[in-house]
């Protein structure tokens, strides 16, 4: 069984192309993606909605938003997240520190270790 099973993720990604991909990929790798949203309003509205275990963040979104306030709502939620970005880990703001960092250009291996690590899963018990 996959260490993603049935694992409720909250993809945030403006590129479709990317969400696309990444959807599938956590789908194939038996996780439930619970919503894709491409700004921080679409984020918000979902997080609403959906009670996801983890989400996964792409640091820059359009209109020159970041995911910022989306992984403050989080952490105001005790929802860890993975945040996608080709940025060093001191570049970023102190709020997205508390994230898994996952360095852009990445493996699904690579996305899925980062899941797993974010909510404390190991693949020998999940």
């Amino acid at each position: 069984m996959s260490a993603l099973q049935d694992l409720r993720v909250l993809v945030v990604e403006n590129d479709e192309m990317s969400a696309a991909l990444l959807q599938m990929q956590l789908v194939q790798s038996g996780a439930l993606v619970v919503g894709l949203a491409a700004s921080v309003a679409g984020a918000l509205r979902l997080l609403e909605e959906a009670a996801p275990d983890v989400a996964l963040l792409d640091y820059r979104l359009a209109h020159n938003e970041t995911s910022e306030p989306v992984a403050a709502a989080l952490a105001a939620r005790g929802v860890p997240f993975v945040l996608a970005t080709g940025m060093a880990a001191e570049q970023l703001p102190v709020a997205m520190q508390s994230g898994v960092l996952l360095i852009k250009p990445y493996l699904s291996a690579e996305l899925s270790k980062a899941l797993v690590r974010a909510v404390g899963r190991s693949s020998a018990n999940a």
